[in-house]
């Protein structure tokens, strides 16, 4: 008789040794200023960082500039994907396309995206573009490459088929492409949202938008470290929470996929 994984259970014991986690992760910090082991100028207190926290939690300014980090986030996001799911699909299907761009993007992709920061400020200052520049050059690339593996990973007899079958091309696309390449848009996606991230805040550090990064620059110029501290953790819980999101939706769009049925059963 077949017996269904009991998931409840672990899901909860992952849920508490996290919790433990955290939690030794926070005493072990308030000990080390306490304990003299680092100055709490350099190191300040944990239930100080924390207090400031909820301080900022209360102030409608920290609302906004995190939802100023979080546009450009969603916008460089969006652009990027779109434009790589295009560009990705219509180079993996076509292999002259594929071994003529194959040089290009290995030239391409490795870039730090910081250093454009300069170009990007000279083609539009001190504005949200310019932030958009950088975060959409380096999320591109984690979905375009990606999607060229996916379209490219369809296999050869399922594409054999297909052609005996005398099915149109939108419906080989649809049947055939989008269900190999599906996995690997998906992981691409989730690591360009982090990156994303990423970059709309050292762009905020460097160019000086409104933002978290702003914020971050601002606290460690005034020396201010109990605000730095607390900055930086909030980017962390954002960090996080995008993780968390897409890690649900990508679970939730291949859930008939052996990948996360493999994860259920174990």
């Amino acid at each position: 008789m077949h017996v269904l994984p009991i998931r409840r259970p672990r899901s909860l014991r992952k849920a508490v040794l996290g919790a433990v986690g955290l939690t030794g992760f926070l005493v072990v910090w308030q000990l080390i200023p306490t304990l003299g082991l680092v100055n709490s100028q350099y190191l300040p207190y944990v239930t100080d960082v924390l207090a400031r926290l909820a301080d900022e939690f209360r102030d409608l300014a920290f609302w906004r500039r995190l939802g100023s980090t979080m546009t450009a986030w969603a916008i460089g996001l969006g652009v990027a994907t779109a434009a790589a799911i295009a560009l990705g699909t219509l180079v993996g299907l076509v292999p002259v396309l594929r071994r003529a761009t194959h040089t290009m993007v290995e030239f391409l992709r490795p870039i730090p995206s910081v250093a454009l920061i300069p170009l990007a400020v000279l083609l539009f200052g001190i504005q949200l573009q310019a932030a958009l520049v950088i975060i959409i050059y380096a999320s591109f690339w984690q979905v375009f490459v990606q999607v060229i593996y996916g379209v490219a990973d369809v296999d050869t007899v399922a594409r054999d088929t297909a052609r005996s079958f005398d099915l149109t091309h939108r419906e080989r696309l649809f049947y055939l492409v989008l269900p190999t390449a599906l996995p690997y848009l998906m992981t691409g996606v989730r690591l360009a949202a982090a990156v994303a991230l990423i970059l709309a805040i050292t762009a905020e550090m460097v160019i000086g938008n409104p933002g978290l990064g702003r914020m971050i620059e601002l606290s460690r110029s005034a020396g201010d470290a109990v605000g730095l501290y607390a900055f930086v953790v909030v980017t962390g819980l954002l960090g996080l929470g995008v993780n968390l999101v897409f890690r649900f939706i990508e679970r939730r769009s291949l859930s008939w996929h052996q990948s996360v049925r493999g994860e259920e059963v174990q």
